[in-house]
Parts: structure tokens; C-alpha cells; sequence
């Protein structure tokens, strides 16, 4: 077997004046009945206590919590199972990534408790260094739309999806710039804020909430409904983090030294192979089903079982040959369910003489620039490719866990559609 390269000897942002009070009368008019003095003093908290109903304020507590789960669960079945949920997902992902990679950044903005919303999500895109700024609608036609760069994307929060203040806004906008928009609207030709742009470059994020805020608390306040605006940007924030970059966390804490988390990382110190890697030992062995075909050797389809009931995605083929959650996924397709094992394209069954070895103490950031170096040549490229399978080498010397390549470096640039 050819000799496989290894990383060991590599390891190195006038008051106005109170107007004159109106002339008291000198005497005050007869009152019937004495009023009873008021007390001096506040009740006391025990009395309110007695006086309110612990046990209604218990129940509205639990009814706002069940309600706000109850849409995030709605949102959740939406972006399973509706294309358009679906498609509006991954071209924001898309757009985003490819906004960053082009320098530019994205522009949030939101007005009102939406506004609120947009803050956090910026301060949370730019902890992944995910460039983000954030624009409020009316300070932007008052100077600030000088913020908004020729490569910059749009994010927009809007409930309603016809906030005034966000339509004001965007008619200062050129309409190349790519616009997307969290919403309850569920389709594009009902969101009025596309109205009048190109359909190319208008991205819908479904975020409808199953009763409305009126119907379930008798008030109209954001409650619900930003909720689960602010679920969706989380994942659509981790989404395009796991895009940009091999490692988020390591990006995340480069930009979070400080709190609670800060510390956190600086007492366990850089990440290391051994930290993201996954036991060979807890990789399942997949086993013939009984719904599979008749032929007693391993299909496609027994590997899919295998990976379901995988916690980590990888599975094993015997105790020595293993297949990464990437390839796994690139199995889904009907006719190739009843394929052989043996007969699956080249590099999805990878037996372990093949692994790349990588100690388990170096770290994320040695092993990505181990790998960027040996892939400046032809060698290098060849071993270290898509679908390597790195074992990861523990104190003993065995080759003990194993990590996918594109948990560490990214290969290819980010796939996506056009915009």
C-alpha cells in the first residue's frame, strides 16, 4: 500500500416653563360622605400575594410557553416538508455565504419589538464573523443608507410583511441587492415588500405563527410571533456559519473572549482532533433487514437503516471499513437502494488502511493548515480529497476515532444558486 502522509513531524466593534397652575377655589364644595383616608403606606407584599390568583398567573406563564412552542413545532413541520419554506431556506443561506465571500455584509433591519429581534440576530451573525450591521429603517433615509455597500445583502423582520417604515426604506434601495425577508407570509406573491422587485432577488423566510397573538393572550403583543422570527434567524445564523467555515466554534470563540463563554475557552484551551472526533468504538456495525432484499449481502439501503440509528451519522461496514454521514447522504436516491455495499462508488466505503492519520492532541487549527500545505501538491491532493476519512491517533498509537476532512477544511467553495 502506497505510504499516506501523516501530520506527526509537521506538528507548529428646553424643558418648557410649567404653565401657571389654574386658581384654586377658596372654599371646596360639600361632600355628602366623608372620604376615607388613604393608607400611608403601601400594602404589604404578602397582601398582594393573598389577593392574586398564584395559581391563574401559573397557568397564563405555562399557556405562553406551550403557545410559543406550539409555533416554533408549526415552523418546524413548514420548513420540513414546503418547498417554498424550503427553497427560501437554502437561497438565504446561499446569498449570505456568498455575500461574505464577496466582501460585502449583510444589513438587518426591523422597527419596533421586530427591530429588537434584528439587533440580536446581527450581534449573533457577527459572533461567526458573518459581517452584519444593523439599520434602523428611519435613521437610514435621514443619512444612514450610506452603510449599504454595492456587494451587501438585505435581511428584513417584518410580522406583517407591509411595514411602512421598511417600504419607505427600500425605495432607496437599488433592487440588485439581494432581499430577504422573515415573515408570516408563506408565499412570495403576497408579501407586499417585493413588490415591485425582481423575483430573483427576493428571498422569502416563512415564520407564520398557528393563532394569532390576539386569539391566544387577547392582546395584540409581539410574543409568538417574534419568537419564532428570532428561531428561524438562530438556524439560519448556524446554517451559514457551518457554510463559511469548517470549524464555527473555533470562529465563535475567536470572537467571544469575553463572559462566561470567554473563560470557558480559555481554561480548555484550543480545540484539539481528539475533541471533535467520534469513537470508532461508538460507530454501529450495520446488520442485514429484514425488509431489504433477499441477497444476504449489505445494500444501500442497510446502511441508511444503520445511519438512522447512528447518533453521530457515521457507520461501519465491518470492524475495519466505515462510511462518513457525507457519503451516507449521498445515498438517497431510490435506485440505489438495493445497490451492493461492495459496488457503491469509489470513496464511500472507506476501509482503514486508508485513513489519514492525525494525532488526537493536535489541534483543529494545526490539522486544517497540515492539510492546506499537503494539498499544494498533486500528492497531497489526491490522498487529502473530498470524502477522507481521518484517523484521528491517540496516546497509545492507535488510530482510535475518526473525523470527516470537511469538519476541517473546506474543499470546495460554497455551493449554491445564482442570485
Amino acid at each position: 500500500m502506497e505510504d499516506r502522509p501523516t501530520m506527526t513531524a509537521y506538528m507548529q466593534k428646553n424643558q418648557p416653563l410649567t404653565p401657571v397652575s389654574p386658581l384654586l377655589p377658596v372654599t371646596l364644595p360639600h361632600v355628602c360622605e366623608p372620604i376615607p383616608p388613604l393608607p400611608m403606606t403601601p400594602p404589604d407584599a404578602d397582601e398582594i400575594l393573598d389577593a392574586a390568583s398564584n395559581e391563574a398567573a401559573l397557568r397564563t406563564g405555562l399557556h405562553v410557553i406551550w403557545t410559543a412552542k406550539d409555533a416554533v413545532e408549526h415552523m418546524w413541520d413548514l420548513l420540513h416538508s414546503d418547498p417554498v419554506a424550503q427553497e427560501g431556506f437554502l437561497n438565504a443561506v446561499n446569498i449570505i455565504s456568498k455575500t461574505i465571500h464577496r466582501g460585502g455584509k449583510l444589513i438587518i433591519s426591523g422597527i419596533g419589538k421586530s427591530g429588537k429581534i434584528a439587533k440580536k440576530v446581527e450581534a449573533t451573525m457577527n459572533s461567526f464573523a458573518i459581517r452584519s450591521v444593523f439599520l434602523h429603517p428611519t435613521e437610514a433615509v435621514h443619512g444612514d443608507l450610506g452603510i449599504i455597500a454595492e456587494n451587501d445583502a438585505l435581511l428584513l423582520f417584518t410580522f406583517s410583511g407591509r411595514t411602512q417604515e421598511l417600504s419607505a426604506l427600500l425605495q432607496h434601495i437599488p433592487p440588485h441587492h439581494p432581499l430577504l425577508v422573515i415573515t408570516s407570509h408563506t408565499h412570495p406573491s403576497t408579501c407586499p415588500l417585493f413588490a415591485g422587485r425582481p423575483a430573483s432577488n427576493c428571498v422569502l423566510l416563512p415564520a407564520p405563527i398557528p393563532v394569532s397573538e390576539t386569539s391566544s393572550f387577547g392582546v395584540p403583543a409581539p410574543t409568538t410571533s417574534t419568537t419564532t422570527a428570532l428561531v428561524l434567524s438562530d438556524a439560519l445564523a448556524i446554517a451559514v456559519a457551518r457554510r463559511l467555515y469548517p470549524t464555527p466554534a473555533d470562529v465563535f470563540h475567536k470572537y467571544h473572549p469575553g463572559g462566561a463563554i470567554g473563560a470557558t475557552a480559555q481554561r480548555i484551551g484550543p480545540r484539539r482532533m481528539g475533541d471533535i472526533a467520534i469513537q470508532v468504538a461508538d460507530v454501529p456495525i450495520a446488520q442485514k433487514h429484514k425488509h431489504s432484499t433477499s441477497s444476504p449481502t449489505l445494500t444501500a439501503l442497510d446502511i441508511l437503516l444503520a445511519a438512522a440509528r447512528s447518533p453521530s451519522g457515521w457507520v461501519r461496514v465491518s470492524s475495519d471499513t466505515i462510511i462518513a454521514p457525507r457519503q451516507i447522504q449521498k445515498l438517497g436516491s431510490p435506485e440505489q437502494l438495493d445497490y451492493p455495499v461492495h459496488t457503491l462508488d469509489h470513496g464511500v466505503v472507506v476501509e482503514k488502511g486508508d485513513w489519514i492519520s492525525v494525532p488526537a492532541a493536535s489541534t483543529v487549527a494545526e490539522a486544517r493548515q497540515w492539510i492546506e500545505d499537503m494539498r499544494l501538491n498533486e500528492r497531497g491532493r489526491t490522498f487529502l480529497r473530498e470524502g477522507t476519512v481521518l484517523g484521528i491517533v491517540d496516546a497509545r498509537g492507535e488510530v482510535s476515532a475518526v473525523v470527516e476532512i470537511e469538519d476541517v477544511i473546506e474543499l470546495e467553495p460554497p455551493h449554491g444558486m445564482e442570485y
